[in-house]
């Protein structure tokens, strides 16, 4: 029988205008790992605010077991801005001790290994402070964690090393986590039972996020009327989870037959050679053509000879650590920033729609009415062949009507961002680039917005550290590495496995590169000196073949943006050839990682 590591018994919250929750009871257990999820402003922040004891109900009671240790990350941190980032972390601690603890050295690994160790914690960025708080929480010893959105200012090889920390970090049956994510990779990555907070209640289903979407169906299919907007697009979801992605759902819990018969009748979530089509017909031949384009700052290269022709209709993602360069490379496609070297070359049809960090859509419009902003745009929007006005698209994008009257400043996060969304896609353009996309909004919106953009005939360009997103509304993935653009036929998974063996690489050359005792290189991978020139010389003899293939397959994507659209023969031999070559570069690429490993 499992061991109780904390109760709650008759939890009544509520603030001047809400009631949050009134007589709520829930339990953690050892060996429970909880995602909570929910609608932003429905109560799972005061929801963990009161299972940690950061937040008094005004009824009830919250027991934990005797000696459990609880630590919690929350929305903000309590560092001290004069400290250095070694104290925060480790405190006085002498550095002979804390290297020692394998567990210590993965954390700093893992998330704070490009911060130097005295620098000082006012002096960082948001991102950076946010990963110093997670990481002190890390480094202690505890039988409890909470936290409250921890894959906020991380990158996708962050919030990979998190959720395999997190399945490590405790012996199967112990330790408990409670985690408020909209990161829907990770709730099913790491979570084995999904509390969603709605109108007052916490409802638990078993299994991470995909599980939830299929229970959550067999719910709202039963439930009433009211609820069948919801239940339709949550059966898209589950069949995209299902069909798209059948690794997701292969944990026992998962109800297979169960899931099939309720997608019996569900589309594909796209019709790409229609979509295509009618992208053609929108933008002509040429898109965006970037020619041997580099951009420097200052003396640092962000982006170094990067050719990439972008065809219409073309659904990419693009991949990189934080700085590598991806807003940079949004910057060059959209036309706010010129190139230092190389040049770019636009369609002249092409009429681009950013969707940027900043919110420039709302810059100007503060203190204008919701409705009076909507009254000024298009009459209506077409989406999957149905004319909807400009407040059912807000509406179906999770926005509620009583929301129309309030000022544009008065707007939540998650709020303005609906605004901004639907403002972009009534400009109409033919060419939209979405730049982190999902900042401040819930899964529920994140399902809206990859319903909308399933019907959108145009060219989709997507920069996002959700990987989730990513594999749900691009058909493919770039990644830039070293300033370098490079297609990634095996997606995220395959660039967070280059991304690791080059790491690897850098750290074997910063040790071979010091003498040894003789005077001589050392080496820890067991190669004599021909055997390692004979390893490296393949290597470069890989990277060269996948140069040309990279090449190739650029040629291939203009045959088919040049190719009659309605020759399906046509279209099918040269898409044919063109998996035909992706598979030479995934083979291509095992192999290179591979032969990087046996010299490390």
């Amino acid at each position: 029988m499992a061991t109780p590591l904390l109760g709650a018994e008759g939890l009544h919250l509520e603030y001047p205008t809400q009631v949050v929750f009134d007589s709520l009871s829930a339990g953690i257990e050892e060996g429970d790992r909880i995602g909570i999820v929910g609608r932003n402003g429905e109560g799972k922040s005061s929801l963990l605010g009161m299972l940690s004891g950061q937040i008094e109900p005004q009824a009830g009671r919250v027991t934990r077991r005797g000696g459990v240790r609880f630590g919690v990350l929350g929305q903000s941190d309590d560092l001290d801005p004069e400290a250095t980032v070694g104290y925060s972390i480790v405190g006085d601690a002498p550095e002979h001790e804390w290297a020692s603890d394998a567990r210590i050295r993965d954390v700093i690994g893992g998330l704070v290994a490009d911060i130097s160790r005295d620098a000082v914690i006012g002096r960082l960025s948001g991102g950076q402070r946010r990963r110093v708080a997670l990481a002190a929480l890390l480094v202690g010893d505890w039988e409890l964690i909470a936290l409250d959105e921890p894959t906020n200012h991380l990158d996708v090889e962050g919030i990979a090393w998190l959720a395999e920390h997190m399945k490590r970090r405790w012996a199967k049956n112990s330790g408990g986590l409670l985690v408020i994510t909209h990161d829907r990779w990770f709730l099913d990555e790491v979570c084995t039972e999904t509390w969603e907070v709605h109108d007052g209640t916490v409802e638990p289903f078993e299994g991470g996020y995909a599980a939830y979407v299929l229970q959550r169906v067999e719910r709202d299919r039963m439930a009433s009327a009211a609820e069948s907007k919801r239940q339709n697009l949550m059966r898209k979801e589950l069949a995209w989870l299902r069909r798209g992605a059948p690794a997701r759902t292969s944990k026992p819990k998962f109800r297979i037959d169960a899931a099939n018969e309720l997608i019996a009748d569900v589309p594909p979530m796209r019709n790409p050679i229609e979509l295509q089509r009618v992208a053609v017909a929108r933008l002509g031949k040429q898109v965006v053509d970037l020619e041997d384009v580099s951009v420097t700052f200052g003396d640092r290269t962000v982006l170094d000879g990067v050719t990439w022709r972008i065809a219409p209709g073309e659904r990419t993602g693009i991949l990189g650590a934080n700085g590598a360069g991806k807003s940079t490379l949004l910057g060059l496609i959209c036309g706010t920033l010129e190139p230092t070297e190389g040049r770019v070359k636009r369609g002249k049809t092409v009429q681009v729609g950013i969707l940027d960090q900043q919110g420039s859509q709302l810059a100007d419009i503060g203190g204008d009415r919701v409705r009076e902003v909507l009254a000024r745009t298009k009459a209506t929007f077409q989406i999957d062949g149905k004319d909807l006005t400009p407040a059912q698209l807000l509406e179906r994008l999770g926005f509620a009507r009583e929301h129309l009257s309030a000022r544009v400043d008065d707007l939540s996060g998650g709020q303005k961002r609906r605004l901004q969304l639907l403002m972009l896609l009534l400009s109409e353009p033919n060419l939209l680039a979405l730049d982190e996309p999902t900042n401040d909004v819930d899964a529920d919106m994140l399902a809206a917005l990859e319903d909308l953009l399933d019907s959108w005939p145009g060219t989709l360009i997507v920069v996002s550290h959700d990987r989730y997103l990513l594999e749900r509304v691009t058909d493919q993935q770039y990644a830039i590495l070293d300033g370098e653009l490079r297609h990634v036929p095996g997606g995220v998974d395959e660039y967070v496995r280059l991304r690791s063996a080059q790491e690897q690489l850098a750290g074997t050359a910063s040790l071979t590169s010091a003498p040894a005792a003789g005077g001589k290189a050392a080496s820890s991978s067991g190669l004599s000196g021909a055997e390692r020139r004979a390893v490296q010389k393949e290597i470069g003899a890989i990277e060269r073949r996948l140069e040309k293939l990279s090449e190739s397959i650029d040629r291939i994507h203009q045959r088919l943006a040049d190719h009659d659209q309605s020759d399906y023969e046509g279209l099918k031999g040269h898409t044919d050839e063109l998996r035909e070559a992706e598979d030479q570069v995934a083979r291509l690429e095992e192999r290179w990682l591979e032969l990087s490993e046996s010299i490390i």
